[in-house]
């Protein structure tokens, strides 16, 4: 008698919307506790970077994914299946210079302002979803890779679409192995 496939543990899933409405409470009382946009800001940078740090073992068991070998191959990688595994869109990518250390993750649509309409008034200076780039930023640190995360465009600041930037702030390390004899 043959054993059965080992399966691996499910993984409860919640609600998309209770998700995104939930974090929309979170910012809105952030936005109450602080009075400048750059402390909610820095706070969900922070916040994004400790589940980024934790996030990263979750994608890697996950995913199954090799080794990358550039920062092209990393970023597809973030986009194609990182995104699409957590939030349920596959961003685009574009290489926004010669030397292929920046890039950028447009999204066309951003699930976490699913529910929003516009920002606070007088806050034009809120980053709402800078939850993601702490996420990216402490997903990459923990793969041994620093990076500057930002938003460059922003669709609840009027901009056409939603857009991410990397910037890989050293080179990747290539390390020679020498074979044992």
């Amino acid at each position: 008698m043959s054993r059965p496939a080992q399966r691996r543990p499910g993984y409860p899933k919640i609600n998309k919307d209770l998700f995104v409405l939930t974090y929309g409470a979170l910012v809105a009382q952030l936005c109450k506790d602080y009075e400048k946009d750059e402390d909610v800001n820095k706070y969900l940078d922070n916040m994004g970077y400790s589940i980024g740090t934790r996030l990263v073992e979750d994608f890697l068991a996950r995913s199954c994914v090799r080794r990358c070998h550039s920062y092209s191959e990393i970023t597809g990688i973030i986009a194609q299946v990182a995104f699409k595994m957590y939030l349920g869109i596959t961003p685009r990518v574009t290489c926004n210079n010669s030397s292929r250390n920046e890039f950028s993750l447009i999204l066309e649509k951003n699930p976490l302002v699913e529910f929003v309409e516009e920002l606070p008034p007088g806050r034009s200076a809120l980053c709402y979803c800078n939850l993601l780039c702490g996420i990216i930023r402490g997903a990459l640190e923990m793969v041994h890779l620093d990076a500057d995360v930002t938003f460059l465009q922003d669709r609840l600041k009027g901009d056409s679409v939603t857009e991410i930037g990397i910037t890989f702030l050293k080179k990747p390390e290539e390390k020679k192995y020498r074979r044992k004899k």
